[in-house]
This record gives structure tokens, C-alpha cells and sequence, in this order.
């Protein structure tokens, strides 16, 4: 089939007015609606640029894992030092953007590129110590899971580890109180796994979150050492109804070592700790703490069991009468 010319010519110029038409009309929108523009104003940080160099430093933190080719020992020096170098320079321009765009009242215009340079070094010197933490979660992944075949199938396919890992990235520049950069980090993170780990959370070694998906853990939670967790499980604020004036305040739990928390729980309150050695069971709601060594349970918790044969024959039965 095929269209005349004046057809042809008729419908483009159709779709260039709809196009106008449109474009003036979500342009007057920004005028309108002005509280979610950002223009004219200074340059935000990227959020594409820090998903590429969160995927780096995990490059970093794991060689030979997030790699698309194999990572020979002989290599690995040039290979650090180049990944590094590139590394250091991409997250010291999106440390600046921040920086200008909120400067902090010590520093002068001129000082923000030399404080943001030495806040990406800072922050680097930090990825032998997050190793450390994260050959913890490793183990406290394998150990704690009979399904896992290997601690190299636990880095390539489990989502906790990712998550953690950029978690414990993140938590060091929130540290710094470098604004954020934290945030974009963790909901990639997020959006990848199912996992939602806020930067400001501090979380103790040989931390593990079996299965993961819907797994919420607040700002201000603290987490110890040796602490498992399962899918669903919340660790969040009480109520967000005061806005702004709860900024900066302990809102969510506490949760002391040697923990257990089962699936879909839900911790609620910055005063609610959970004691040393505790295991919360599965769909509990607690907002108060309960001492060292407690068995948390739901009461009244009732399941029926139906033959179901016995069930359709009596209620043929019934219909026959």
C-alpha cells in the first residue's frame, strides 16, 4: 500500500504541531509547577556517573568477580592502579558538584575542589578495611545458608552481598557527611536487589540477610556483630509525622549481636533494642525492647487444617438434603 505525497506531507506536519503543541504545554508546566525543577542552577552529581562508579568499586572491592574477563594475578597491580586512578578523578568531580551545590560554611569557593579530592582519597583508603568487613558477610552468608554450594556463588548470585557491599561503600561517605552521592549509591542498590539499606545505618561485621527481597533497615538502625536477618524484615521509625524536626534523631531500632530476626518482622521505635543474643520470630510486631536472650513470638496465632474431601462430601451432602 502505499501513500500519496500530499498524504505523507499532511500527516508529518500534523505530528510537528501535536509536538509543539505538547512541548508548550509541559514547558508551561515548569513554570507552573516549579518545585520539582532544577534550572538554571548549579550542576547536580550524575546519577549515571555514580552507578558507574559504584559498579567500579565493586570491581575494586571483588577483582575477578565484576569483571567481564578474567583477572590474572600478574595483572592485577596495573589493572588496581589504572581502575583507581579513574575511580579517584569521576567521584572527585561528582564530590565537587555536591559540594558547590551545597558548600559547606567552612569552606570557600576555592577550597571545594581541593577538599573534594581529598575526601575521594579519604574515602578510597578506606576499601581495604570494607574488604575486611565484607569477607565477614561472606563467611556469615556461607555458614548460614545449607543451599549455598560455594562462597564464589554467594558473591556472583547472592543480592545481599551487592547490597552490603555498596552499603558499606556508601555508609563511609555518608561518615563524611558528604550529601547525596550516599543515597544514590543505595537506591541503585535497591533497585537491583529489592534490598532497601540506608547509608546511615551502622552495621556491625559477619551480617547476613538470607533471601533479602523487601528487607528495610532505617537510618539510624545500629546493628551488631553476628546479626541474620530474613526477607521482609523492618527495622523502622515509629512515626515520620514530625517531618523535618526529627532530622538528625535516633528513629530506628537497635539491634545488639548474635541476633536472630525471621521473616517479615517488623522492629519499630529508635528506643526499641533488641538484646544480645535474641531471636525474633517470623511476622512479629515489636515496638518495645526485650532483654538479652529473648524468644519473641506472636500469640494467638491460629491455624486450621480441612480434609478437603471430607469437606466436598459434606457439603454435597448438605445440598441433597
Amino acid at each position: 500500500m502505499h501513500l500519496a505525497p500530499t498524504t505523507h506531507l499532511s500527516n508529518t506536519a500534523l505530528v510537528q504541531v501535536t509536538v509543539t503543541e505538547l512541548t508548550n504545554q509541559l514547558v508551561a508546566s515548569y513554570a507552573r509547577v516549579g518545585g520539582i525543577n532544577h534550572l538554571d542552577g548549579k550542576n547536580l552529581p550524575s546519577k549515571r556517573a555514580i552507578h558507574l562508579i559504584t559498579l567500579d568499586l565493586l570491581r575494586l572491592l571483588f577483582p575477578g568477580y565484576f569483571d567481564e574477563k578474567p583477572l590474572h594475578s600478574a595483572e592485577i597491580k596495573v589493572e588496581t592502579a589504572t581502575l583507581m586512578a579513574s575511580a579517584l578523578e569521576r567521584l572527585e568531580d561528582e564530590i565537587y558538584k555536591i559540594l558547590e551545590y551545597l558548600p559547606p560554611e567552612e569552606l570557600r569557593k576555592k577550597d571545594l575542589r581541593p577538599a573534594a579530592h581529598e575526601l575521594a582519597l579519604e574515602f578510597l583508603a578506606k576499601l581495604p578495611h570494607i574488604r575486611e568487613l565484607l569477607c565477614t558477610d561472606t563467611d556469615a552468608a556461607y555458614n548460614g545458608d545449607p543451599a549455598a554450594l560455594s562462597r564464589e556463588e554467594i558473591i556472583v548470585a547472592y543480592p545481599f552481598i551487592e547490597t552490603i557491599a555498596v552499603q558499606r561503600l556508601a555508609h563511609e561517605l555518608y561518615k563524611k557527611s558528604v550529601p547525596l552521592i550516599p543515597r544514590i549509591m543505595t537506591e541503585w542498590a535497591h533497585g537491583r536487589t529489592g534490598i532497601d539499606l540506608h547509608p546511615g545505618a551502622k552495621i556491625g561485621s559477619h551480617f547476613f540477610i538470607d533471601h533479602g527481597t523487601g528487607a528495610v533497615i532505617g537510618e539510624t538502625s545500629e546493628i551488631g556483630n553476628h546479626v541474620k536477618l530474613y526477607q521482609g524484615v523492618g527495622l523502622i521509625a515509629r512515626s515520620l509525622a514530625g517531618g523535618q524536626s526529627l532530622h538528625g534523631k535516633k528513629r530506628h531500632p537497635t539491634v545488639e549481636d548474635n541476633v536472630t530476626i525471621y521473616a517479615n518482622a517488623t522492629i519499630v521505635g529508635g528506643e526499641t533494642v533488641i538484646g544480645a543474643g535474641s531471636t525474633i520470630g517470623a511476622n512479629v510486631l515489636l515496638m518495645q525492647s526485650v532483654p538479652a536472650h529473648s524468644l519473641v513470638l506472636p500469640e494467638e496465632v491460629n491455624v486450621r487444617v480441612i480434609n478437603k474431601r471430607e469437606r466436598a462430601e459434606k457439603r454435597k451432602l448438605d445440598f441433597e438434603i
